[in-house]
């Protein structure tokens, strides 16, 4: 669901407060099949000023092993929704079978790897290649990427292509930020004093007025997409060969379903 425009700030915060419980909602529960395919212009520190670090021999590989950041905190996304650190510590407790895939395609051929690491791990922006101060919690994975599994998606990452990943999800905990100074919206606005500081991209934030704050998210699978509705969602490394690991017993007691957000 679109927000519409308006022409004042008080008809958008007017709009948001008699429709906000329509919008979580929608955003909890409807299925999202696309990433930014309407998005934001980020620019200046919006732009990655580092490359993924690529072994040269990694093409020749049967196997090797790909580390990227499928999601990043504290960044407003294109979606206006803001992830924030913490959002997957209970997720990644409970899911242990998490897959990696190309373009959210949960079928055989789309399966990049089941032999996904998936860990939450605080970073500094300049370590994702950004130029923003202070830090973000990365959803970060660790895939045994094979050729025989996915050819064409193993010579994208060997070849150094894959720029932008995106999170298969459904939000659980979310939240309306509004930079209001209406009484009618107090607790929205105390969500925006909460969060808006740690916001890199605040000056977006500031400007529109409002964001999703989301702190609490299910992760399904993370994919690798030409353009990702979270733009800080690089390739870190393409590394050396590694073994296949074998799959714990207890992870094929994960829940299934397939009604997420691609985001």
């Amino acid at each position: 669901m679109n927000v519409p425009q308006f022409e004042t700030k008080e008809l958008l915060f007017a709009h948001l407060r008699a429709n906000k419980n329509i919008y979580l909602t929608a955003k909890k529960a409807m299925l999202k099949c696309a990433d930014a395919v309407e998005c934001h212009t980020f620019t200046e520190q919006g732009e990655q000023v580092t490359k993924a670090s690529i072994n040269p021999k990694a093409a020749e590989m049967e196997s090797f092993e790909v580390v990227a950041a499928i999601n990043t905190t504290n960044l407003m996304d294109s979606h206006d929704d803001v992830h924030l650190p913490g959002l997957w510590s209970k997720s990644l407790k409970e899911n242990k079978m998490i897959y990696h895939l190309q373009e959210h395609q949960m079928s055989f051929k789309n399966i990049i790897s089941d032999e996904v690491k998936a860990t939450a791990k605080k970073m500094d922006w300049a370590e994702l290649g950004y130029k923003y101060e202070g830090q973000t919690e990365v959803l970060l994975f660790k895939s045994t990427i094979t050729k025989d599994r996915n050819e064409y998606m193993a010579e994208q990452y060997a070849k150094g292509r894959v720029k932008n990943h995106s999170v298969g999800m459904r939000y659980v905990k979310i939240d309306l930020a509004m930079n209001s100074d209406s009484p009618a919206d107090a607790k929205e606005k105390a969500v925006w004093n909460k969060y808006i500081s740690q916001i890199a991209n605040k000056d977006h934030a500031i400007d529109q007025g409002y964001f999703w704050a989301v702190t609490e998210a299910k992760v399904i699978e993370g994919s690798a997409v030409p353009l990702g509705s979270n733009f800080a969602t690089p390739t870190i490394s393409v590394g050396e060969p590694t073994k296949a690991t074998p799959i714990e017993p207890e992870q094929s007691t994960r829940k299934t379903g397939y009604e997420i957000f691609n985001y």
